[in-house]
């Protein structure tokens, strides 16, 4: 299917040719101009038959997609820490707005305060509504292997910073990513006029989805030190004699 982006050239069966001036694709309206009209059109890709120039339908799928890529990012992150990039950290926010959240990918030290900004390793759900893509070259709906292979090739030397070993982070990691994935994905930031919640925010990654009923999640490794009021992380440990320990964080 050809690509649909302001510029495109599309023709109606009622108004004719057209060129498309903006693209919603999370709603799938979009708005063309036709002829020598001073204004433009709304249209809906789902109902309102609307065609390349060549005659090819345009055809975008009735239910929604996902509002935002936090849980492909997450599937991405934990396939990497699988494949021993442990030192690669997801960051997710919610924006002042309280609208959509943020994302930042880092790599390094585990430092939550003092993160690294990389060009294309961040980004908002704000952007992503009208352009569904991550930045560092990957295609719209790409699965976690393809975003993590586009990564790697748009910023390798990024990626080689990741490369290493953070057991406790990892563990938490793929524990909260079996806990939330697909629906669900977490955050790190809350209301600043309440208190901080005791469990880590969870939301929702599309509309139609039942507020999350799971267990409560603890907040990241290394959190606790940051803020007095998050409550430490117990983890447990196995030892190489096959005796649990706890370590608390």
């Amino acid at each position: 299917m050809k690509p649909v982006a302001p510029g495109t050239v599309i023709f109606h069966r009622y108004r004719g040719y057209g060129v498309i001036t903006s693209v919603n694709l999370l709603t799938g309206w979009i708005s063309a101009r036709f002829g020598a009209e001073g204004r433009t059109l709304d249209l809906n890709l789902s109902s309102d038959q609307v065609q390349h120039a060549d005659g090819e339908p345009i055809l975008f799928r009735v239910q929604p997609p996902a509002r935002m890529p936090h849980a492909r990012l997450m599937e991405m992150v934990r396939g990497l820490h699988r494949a021993g990039y442990q030192r690669l950290y997801l960051y997710t926010w919610p924006k002042a707005s309280g609208l959509h959240w943020r994302w930042h990918l880092f790599t390094g030290p585990r430092n939550w305060m003092q993160r690294p900004w990389r060009e294309g390793w961040y980004g908002s759900g704000a952007e992503y509504n009208l352009n569904p893509i991550m930045g560092w070259g990957d295609a719209p709906g790409a699965d976690a292997q393809e975003l993590s292979s586009a990564l790697a090739r748009f910023d390798p030397q990024g990626m080689s910073q990741a490369l290493g070993r953070d057991e406790d982070h990892a563990a938490w990691f793929e524990m909260v990513c079996e806990a939330l994935l697909p629906d669900y994905a977490f955050s790190l930031g809350w209301d600043q006029g309440d208190s901080q919640p005791e469990g880590l925010p969870v939301i929702a990654v599309r509309r139609g989805v039942p507020d999350y009923a799971g267990p409560a999640l603890p907040w990241p490794p290394g959190w606790a030190g940051l803020w007095p009021s998050v409550p430490a992380i117990r983890l447990i440990r196995i030892n190489p004699a096959g005796v649990p320990s706890d370590d608390l964080r």
